[in-house]
């Protein structure tokens, strides 16, 4: 079969889900014969992802959050303001994603949580069929559980979740458990999409903190608990436009830019990770078996955040609380049927995108996903 991607742009978690399936798929026999990534003028797209994909890229003008004044959560008013007024960009933005989606002749579209590409077969009753990807999915889920959040928050955010899934066939919701299929809603629950690179990761327990934010006003955050304990060393990545090197602010405390070997370098190296609580990267910190502390920069990483806390990944804050994280890592106990869950990823992923072609290889493997629950 031919695929065609759209993936939303906004952090590392989609991107480097389409680089895993994209693997997935080559590995089978497929094709992928385009990916269309959204673009907004506060994010860069991650050279690591220019360079893993093996499909053209090519670039739309895409919806995005903007941070507040100090950069680290993000203003839902000034966001939704500010992409009303951006209507007509995303107007042309729908009808370059139907008309590639028609010029690619692919078989089946594959949405990573891109808002446009619901609102283009809504608009444009796009006849390629759709399957829509993401951890977001699972919030619509009937068994969900949800943090004690603002309930207009909560509803803003299925409400968003749903707009991104007009026209889709099924939502394939990347899940850290197995849970049973919501019918009602065309939901399967499969295991999260990790990158090859983090199976060959061989682990070990450093002394040093390793970190990511979305959004890089939370370093101040990390230099504030840094004055007060300069001997642990800390080593963050983070998403800041015109950053290319490391900026080493002393002998313990370093930002990186973007980089995924680096950064699976330093986490399988680390003592624990801190994270503004992507699906992505927390997945990782759990496989490499890593405890984490989850710093929520808005209200879907909120549930994230929840989530993976319910299932023993580790603590939630409302800073960069990184001694909490310390105390939690001396008795953090990794969960290994977690790894279990993840390696059966590409049978029941392949499996959900066309049964019939994978009908064997998932029998064969679904006792992964029986030992898990």
């Amino acid at each position: 079969m031919k695929y065609l991607f759209i993936v939303q742009g906004e952090g590392r978690g989609h991107l480097t889900q389409a680089i895993a399936l994209e693997e997935i798929l080559r590995s089978s026999g497929h094709e992928v014969v385009e990916v269309l990534v959204g673009k907004s003028s506060s994010r860069q797209l991650p050279a690591f992802f220019s360079r893993s994909i093996h499909a053209p890229i090519h670039r739309f003008e895409s919806p995005n959050f903007l941070p507040t004044a100090s950069n680290k959560r993000n203003n839902i008013t000034r966001s939704v303001a500010y992409n009303v007024a951006r209507l007509p960009v995303y107007l042309r933005s729908m009808h370059f994603i139907k008309e590639h989606i028609a010029r690619s002749g692919a078989d089946m579209v594959v949405n990573f949580y891109e808002l446009l590409t619901g609102l283009a077969y809504a608009l444009y009753r796009i006849p390629t069929p759709q399957v829509c990807i993401g951890h977001q999915y699972l919030f619509l889920h009937h068994d969900f559980r949800f943090p004690k959040k603002s309930l207009p928050g909560l509803w803003g955010l299925k409400f968003f979740t749903r707009l991104t899934c007009i026209g889709a066939k099924k939502k394939l919701a990347l899940s850290f458990h197995a849970m049973d299929e919501d019918e009602k809603e065309d939901i399967r629950v499969v295991p999260p999409l990790l990158r090859k690179e983090v199976f060959r990761c061989e682990c070990s327990e450093g002394d040093y903190v390793h970190g990511y934010m979305v959004n890089s006003g939370f370093a101040e955050s990390v230099r504030e608990w840094h004055a007060l304990h300069p001997d642990v060393p800390l080593r963050f990545f983070w998403d800041k436009r015109g950053e290319k090197t490391v900026r080493r602010e002393d002998d313990t405390l370093s930002f990186y830019p973007l980089n995924d070997v680096e950064f699976l370098r330093q986490m399988s190296g680390c003592r624990a990770y801190a994270s503004t609580a992507g699906f992505e990267s927390i997945c990782e910190a759990m496989y490499l078996c890593k405890p984490v502390l989850m710093v929520p920069a808005h209200i879907e990483q909120d549930c994230n955040a929840f989530d993976a806390a319910s299932n023993g990944a580790g603590i939630v804050s409302d800073s960069f609380e990184l001694d909490r994280l310390l105390a939690f890592a001396e008795q953090y106990v990794p969960d290994v049927r977690f790894r279990t869950w993840v390696e059966s990823a590409p049978y029941m992923i392949c499996y959900a995108l066309d049964p019939d072609a994978y009908k064997h290889q998932a029998s064969d493997h679904m006792y992964m996903v029986e030992e898990f629950t």
